[in-house]
């Protein structure tokens, strides 16, 4: 064996590689359970990977034939249902856990600097992540997919001048179909995984190269031995890699619970218009993206007004643009002195548990009908807009009310473990 790796490093360099990216990579010391979704992360991306190509054996990108390839899939495949699960769940829980990763980031400060390359290239895979998730729905052709793709598409034309243009050539037609198919299951299996490893690749790179925040939001690096070594740190292997496994297991035993008792999640995962082929003649009730999407589809339907004689869907189209493009300016809104929610003054704590609620509200409020009163006193398009200007109000805001009230003096090592 150690003649086998001289042989491999005389041509490529697999001990350094090794070394530094896990045998003697030191992380914090004071990693809690908020750092197992990075991780959980990189596995679930495996996973679609994995059944995605298996899908794909079977799957055909053709109007006529797509949805009857599904459900051959699902019915004649031996163990079709199963990977078509794991999949179609997998894509949800991927959402579920890149939400609390950035979550996570946002308690302990993750993007300050050093790191605010780092947070941008995680919130650049968050973007190619949605566009893969839109682009991967449309494939089963069920009706809630093509109308959703279609009502998605039309966005783009509120943008003056180039708008019509620039949705015929998302859609590849005048309309949704064959030529759509084909293209988003050319972006969704090729082109956007491609992008996503690449990303991950330089995320890996990149958080290698600055080392991992704690919940501290202490530099372990200014504090080392006189070999070089930190001393609020630990090997990444095996002290982190046996824990990351501690929630692989909790996480496996999640995953496989919604994919063998509810892997529709009552309508959330898979609704209940997506078992039906697509029907160009019959629109849905309720035309809605699925759940991951419905926080960003609510801002975009809470403008319901013109403005500047300019139609109110352009404007919301904006909205929802500018709703996720505040997450990249994040390390330069944030003005505390510290980084870390342990330390930051009560206002800030406020402030992040009111975007957590509105966050939450507008995903709930993005599945229902606009009219509809499913909330108290207002109907559901008067608290979407409401929840638009707290959901905004987080960031413009945050320059100054992250530098107001009295922080807690930070020291200079890490006291948890």
């Amino acid at each position: 064996m150690s003649g086998l790796l001289d042989w491999f490093d005389a041509r490529f360099p697999l001990r350094k590689v090794a070394h530094e990216h896990a045998l003697s990579y030191y992380s914090p010391k004071n990693f809690n359970a908020w750092y197992y979704f990075g991780s959980l992360a990189i596995l679930v991306l495996f996973m679609q990977i994995v059944t995605g190509i298996f899908l794909t054996m079977h799957y055909k990108p053709d109007s006529q034939l797509a949805f009857a390839s599904v459900e051959y899939i699902m019915r004649d495949v031996p163990w079709g249902w199963l990977i078509r699960y794991l999949h179609s769940t997998g894509a949800s829980l991927m959402f579920v856990i890149i939400y609390l990763h950035m979550f996570r980031s946002l308690m302990y400060g993750s993007f300050h600097r050093p790191r605010e390359l780092l947070w941008i290239i995680g919130s650049i895979i968050f973007v190619a992540l949605m566009a893969e998730a839109f682009m991967g729905y449309l494939l089963p052709w069920g009706n809630m997919s093509y109308w959703g793709a279609q009502v998605i598409i039309s966005l783009f034309t509120a943008i003056p001048y180039v708008g019509d243009a620039l949705a015929q050539w998302i859609r590849g037609d005048f309309v949704i179909g064959d030529a759509t198919l084909n293209r988003f299951f050319a972006f969704h299996v090729v082109l956007v995984p491609m992008l996503l490893l690449l990303l991950v690749f330089l995320h890996m790179v990149a958080l290698h190269k600055v080392g991992s925040n704690n919940p501290e939001g202490i530099e372990i690096k200014l504090h080392r031995d006189e070999n070089g070594i930190p001393l609020d740190g630990i090997p990444f292997h095996p002290y982190y890699t046996v824990k990351d496994l501690v929630g692989v297991v909790l996480f496996t035993f999640v995953y496989l619970g919604i994919v063998f008792f509810v892997p529709d999640m009552g309508g959330w995962f898979l609704e209940p218009d997506n078992f039906q082929v697509a029907n160009t003649f019959h629109t849905p009730p309720d035309i809605k993206p699925l759940w991951y999407f419905t926080p960003f589809y609510s801002i975009l339907r809470a403008v319901t007004y013109p403005l500047f004689g300019v139609a109110a869907k352009f404007w919301g189209v904006l909205s929802m643009g500018m709703s996720i493009g505040m997450i990249f300016l994040l390390p330069w809104l944030d003005r505390s002195p510290v980084r870390s929610i342990l330390y930051k003054s009560p206002i800030f704590t406020w402030a992040l548990g009111i975007f957590v609620v509105t966050f939450i509200m507008l995903g709930y409020l993005g599945g229902k009908n606009p009219s509809h009163t499913d909330l108290l006193f207002f109907t559901n398009v008067v608290w979407s807009q409401i929840g638009y200007f707290l959901y905004f109000g987080f960031f413009l805001l945050m320059p100054v009310y992250s530098k107001l009230g009295i922080v807690k003096t930070v020291g200079t090592r890490v006291q948890s473990k």
